[in-house]
């Protein structure tokens, strides 16, 4: 196939995907349906939504596919995200330590 024309992937890709995309919906449903609560509920629901999330990125968007520097500018602001909202709630749970000793 010839630059052209473009880079093509089975129509099979695509059916595993929707599956896999359909049983990780299903996931998600028994999470509410088996009435789960606190952190474990809302640990599984961000798990399953960013695992849909990075394989539409991934496939439905062609990213899989992309070299490493577009890649890395998609991943690498989100995960940086991250580790600044890791940092905060550091922060935010030494702060209200030191209130609770000092004024509490």
């Amino acid at each position: 196939m010839d630059a052209a024309h473009g880079q093509q992937h089975p129509p099979g890709l695509y059916l595993k995907v929707w599956g896999l995309l359909f049983i990780l919906s299903t996931l998600s449903y028994l999470v509410d349906f088996y009435h789960l609560s606190g952190y474990l509920r809302w640990s599984l629901i961000v798990a399953l939504m960013l695992l849909k999330a990075g394989l539409i990125v991934a496939v439905f968007m062609h990213v899989r596919w992309e070299r490493a520097a577009l890649v890395g500018a998609i991943l690498l602001p989100p995960l940086c995200l991250l580790v600044l909202l890791g940092l905060m709630l550091t922060e935010a749970r030494h702060t209200l330590a030191t209130r609770l000793l000092y004024f509490g």
